[in-house]
């Protein structure tokens, strides 16, 4: 008999956010579905490699503050160093079958803006 062992939720996220870290972007592609939807303040993407092609790119940081978890999601608060501009953001990720298929990121996009055509109030 084989028994297959699926991490929980938190463990997938924590190893994605820590292979980005370390910059493996081929381990951190691992932790996600093909088809995954990523949902943001300034944008989105369908699917892995794009998503992956931007971190790969971006290079962002993290440092977790919290996760909170169940059965299908993990909540992370963590700061995010974008260019070097540190912002504290909540990020909502949904594992299926021991990967992440969609999450979303929200932070209050203002200190990436300065300087920017764009006025928000």
């Amino acid at each position: 008999m084989e028994v297959t062992l699926t991490k929980k939720p938190e463990e997938v996220v924590l190893d994605f956010i820590s292979f980005l870290n370390l910059e493996d972007f081929d381990a951190a592609r691992e932790q996600l579905s093909s088809d995954m939807v990523f949902n943001g303040v300034m944008g989105s993407r369908d699917g892995a490699e794009a998503y992956m092609n931007d971190m790969k790119k971006m290079k962002f940081k993290y440092e977790i503050k919290k996760i909170v978890a169940d059965d299908s999601d993990a909540c992370v608060l963590y700061e995010i160093d974008m260019s070097g501009k540190k912002l504290l953001c909540s990020g909502w990720y949904h594992v299926h079958s021991g990967k992440i298929n969609s999450f979303t990121v929200l932070f209050d996009p203002r200190p990436l803006l300065e300087g920017s055509d764009k006025k928000y109030d």
